[in-house]
């Protein structure tokens, strides 16, 4: 069973919120649907409770999330450093939402962040978060931070404030996390909520369209090469991976967004317990983990990849070539075979 606030803490977020002139939220860099979700819809929460409030996102958001209530209010801070600067200069109140430390924004984000004398929020649901926020809410049992948007909303009297518009940035951010409500981390209050969400107007059904129902035929072609000549399996420890080059994703118009899912399709092959997805970036190469049953992908990704996030799925990076990232990961999965095995 999942968690709420703390008396203590859920009473100092309403004097928090309750005495700041402007909140600034804030997600993670590379936003994904719970990123997204969570943050617009705790936006449309405070601004029908009368509070001023932007949202802020490190950089681009992929195309099959900007139809969602509010985000044509969105700030971009790579669009527009120096306004981004000076908002997060102003803000009386800074939320931190979906991400446990403040290096998950980015350098240049982190950077000004960290330069704020405004006490941060910090809700999120993964494991081990940083302590730099005065108020943290922490819960790794938690399916997506967009649930517990909603949970700390009803806890606090919020309740009412949750709009139709809400709830749908809300469910996004759950149906998104969740893998469609089919991943462990589901629980019973989670298809509870989403009940809830539909009695105060969610149209879940186009909630789903607008995710996953408008593929541009450049997306679709990039997955369909990337399983039918990237796929790789190594089946003496249950492994398969998919990697793809800065020229192969630019052959196929590359948007932010468009190889997402496609770790999941390597680890739906019958018998694989481990599956990561490699992208060149400019400088780096991001890896996606994702595994079955007790293999630990968020120990893994924290023990030389940068990163972590779940158990069963997580992320990082390198800022190796692909090829040596790729040689590495297969010597790390070797090395570990008898765990993933026995997973």
């Amino acid at each position: 069973m999942s968690t709420g606030l703390s008396e203590q803490s859920a009473e100092r977020v309403k004097e928090l919120v309750s005495g700041a002139r402007l909140t600034v939220i804030t997600t993670h860099k590379s936003p994904d649907g719970d990123a997204v979700g969570s943050t617009l819809g705790l936006w449309h929460i405070l601004r029908s409770a009368g509070k001023e409030a932007v949202v802020l996102v490190p950089d681009e958001v992929p195309e099959f999330l900007r139809w969602m209530p509010g985000f044509d209010g969105v700030r971009v801070f790579s669009e527009d450093p120096q306004g981004s600067s000076q908002l997060i200069a102003e803000a009386d109140l800074l939320v931190s939402l979906d991400y446990n430390h403040l290096s998950r924004t980015g350098p240049e984000v982190e950077t000004e962040l960290r330069k704020s004398r405004a006490p941060f929020i910090l809700i999120d649901h993964h494991q081990q978060p940083e302590a730099f926020a005065e108020v943290t809410y922490s819960d790794t049992r938690a399916c997506s931070t967009a649930e517990m948007v909603y949970r700390m909303a009803v806890q606090l009297g919020w309740k009412d404030h949750i709009s139709a518009g809400a709830a749908e940035c809300i469910y996004c951010g759950i149906m998104t996390d969740s893998g469609s409500f089919r991943f462990p981390a589901v629980s019973p209050d989670t298809h509870r909520i989403a009940a809830e969400l539909m009695e105060r107007g969610l149209d879940h059904a186009r909630v789903h369209r607008e995710v996953y129902d408008t593929n541009l035929q450049d997306r679709l072609k990039l997955i369909g090469y990337a399983l039918n000549e990237k796929l790789e399996v190594i089946p003496e420890c249950a492994v398969a991976f998919i990697a793809l080059t800065r020229d192969e994703l630019e052959r196929f118009n590359y948007r932010p967004g468009d190889t997402e899912g496609l770790v999941n399709q390597a680890l739906s092959i019958r018998g694989i317990k481990l599956a990561a997805f490699f992208r060149e970036g400019a400088n780096e190469v991001k890896v996606s983990f994702r595994s079955k049953g007790y293999f630990d992908v968020n120990r893994f990704a924290r023990g030389g990849w940068n990163g972590g996030g779940h158990m069963n799925a997580a992320g990082g990076s390198s800022p190796e070539s692909v090829e040596e990232a790729i040689a590495r990961f297969r010597i790390e999965v070797m090395a570990l075979r008898e765990e993933i095995l026995k997973a």
